[in-house]
């Protein structure tokens, strides 16, 4: 099992010991391998160059605002999943306009801190990435998942719009729905396989899909309705 990597960003050290000790418990008992960094202050993590698997972040720090200091990591591009601690839920529900994946209220007892661990954990291997093949005439390309934004069928090709291009080569697209099945991939409709990740609006019958309009055929609405939903609760707003 794949170390994770988790900073704590909490000024009260009793506090932020607290919540290396319930890491520590939760590895135990489930075998998941830890590696934490704890961080005093926002400097201090705003600094390090480290990359985290998921950040416990306290909301009131001495230097800054801890939505501040996300809401910073989400403009230099960092996807980490954020779980704020707070002695107050109304600052918490905020978090999720830099869409934190969940909070935690102060005191944190282990049981309820444990439940968000395992979701978060769960939503990380959800998002895992993964790579497929395709070959066209200009070879075999390797494209990732988390790169295509929607696959689309036409007669017998199959394009894969992703964030670097389109790719076009000969196949089905029931045979690309089952190498994604892993990923967060629903049908819109029978042409249309799409990355829900890069999903940023739903209007009648058709779904805005990085910058692009496809329809929503009124066969798949209602699954691809729920499997959007569902990917959204899962995701903690579906942050990438």
């Amino acid at each position: 099992m794949m170390t994770k990597y988790i900073a704590i960003v909490e000024d009260e050290k009793n506090a932020s010991a607290l919540l290396s000790s319930y890491l520590d418990k939760f590895a135990s008992e489930t075998g998941y391998a830890f590696s934490v960094t704890s961080f005093y202050d926002a400097k201090s993590f705003l600094s390090t160059s480290d990359d985290f698997d998921i950040v416990f972040m306290d909301i009131e720090l001495p230097d800054g605002n801890g939505m501040e200091v996300v809401r910073t990591m989400r403009e230099r591009g960092c996807a980490s999943l954020v779980i704020f601690v707070t002695n107050l839920a109304q600052y918490a529900v905020k978090g999720y306009e830099v869409r934190a994946f969940d909070f935690v209220v102060k005191p944190i007892a282990y049981h309820n801190f444990a439940l968000k661990v395992k979701s978060a954990l769960d939503c990380l291997e959800m998002n895992k990435d993964i790579d497929i093949w395709i070959t066209n005439k200009d070879g075999r390309i390797k494209l990732s998942a988390s790169k295509i934004t929607y696959v689309e069928v036409m007669k017998h090709y199959v394009t894969y719009h992703t964030t670097d291009g389109d790719y076009a080569a000969l196949g089905s697209i029931s045979a690309v729905a089952k190498e994604l099945e892993s990923a967060p991939f629903a049908f819109c409709n029978r042409c249309y396989l799409v990355n829900l990740k890069y999903v940023t609006r739903i209007h009648q019958m058709s779904v805005s899909v990085d910058g692009h309009e496809l329809q929503i055929s009124r066969q798949k609405k209602v699954a691809f309705l729920k499997e959007l939903n569902d990917y959204l609760a899962e995701s903690g707003g579906g942050s990438r």
